[in-house]
């Protein structure tokens, strides 16, 4: 591809003629085949969402979050309450479609329309969901909605750069490492580094044929194991 000039001679990125605003995502229900997405709703999913994440013997997965793990059912309604009513962060709730019960959360977040960028976050997996092809679906979910139906450009992934869990998980699932933001965020008393993952519009078409490749049930053995992982498919 021959490099965009401008009438001083310097090079310019690729013209975006046809390029709008998006929308914002909606608090609507998304279907997939192992779980199911909805708008945090306090008085249903609460008292699930507690029980699921109390099985964790201690609060370890929430290190890295913004907030520590509620140890009562009252302090997590509060918790959750905050949840339910934030605009952007805004939370979904997971639930696994087998059980129909609600195993997790997961939010879309920074939200920038006019440019077509959004962050998925505040992910919040209870035991029930680690290692399951719920916790894979409901990422393939939210990647569907931001770049298929509201068409965004690019779809973001931070963490704390010592978060080695989340870290794997980004690439896993397909995004590409930018680099590392120092000392960019002060939480729970402690600086934080942030690490920055993305995934943009023209990698989404080979990232979403692996993930309809490895969700389908031909790649799980009759007891649930995967035959081939996720980074292979996308190879």
């Amino acid at each position: 591809m021959s490099k965009r000039r401008n009438q001083y001679a310097q090079e310019i990125g690729p013209a975006a003629p046809d390029w709008s605003a998006r929308q914002r995502p909606r608090r609507d229900v998304m279907l997939g085949r192992y779980c199911r997405l909805e708008p945090v709703d306090v008085d249903r999913h609460a008292p699930e969402l507690f029980s699921a994440y109390m099985e964790a013997p201690d609060g370890r997965d929430w290190t890295y979050l913004s907030a520590e793990r509620p140890e009562t059912p009252e302090q997590f309604r509060i918790y959750l309450t905050k949840l339910a009513a934030s605009e952007d962060p805004l939370h979904f709730t997971i639930l696994d479609s087998e059980t129909g019960t609600a195993v997790g959360t997961a939010a879309l977040m920074r939200m920038d329309p006019a440019n077509g960028v959004i962050e998925v976050g505040s992910i919040t997996f209870s035991p029930r969901m680690k290692r399951t092809r719920v916790g894979t679906e409901a990422m393939y979910q939210l990647m569907r909605l931001a770049f298929d139906e509201l068409g965004y450009r690019r779809y973001e992934w931070k963490c704390d750069s010592l978060n080695a869990p989340s870290r794997a998980a980004a690439d896993r699932y397909g995004f590409t490492y930018e680099g590392l933001f120092r000392n960019a965020v002060v939480y729970k008393g402690r600086s934080r580094d942030t690490a920055w993952f993305s995934i943009i519009a023209e990698e989404w078409p080979r990232v979403r044929t692996a993930f309809q490749s490895w969700l389908d049930p031909e790649n799980f053995d009759p007891r649930g194991r995967q035959l081939q992982p996720l980074r292979a498919l996308r190879k």
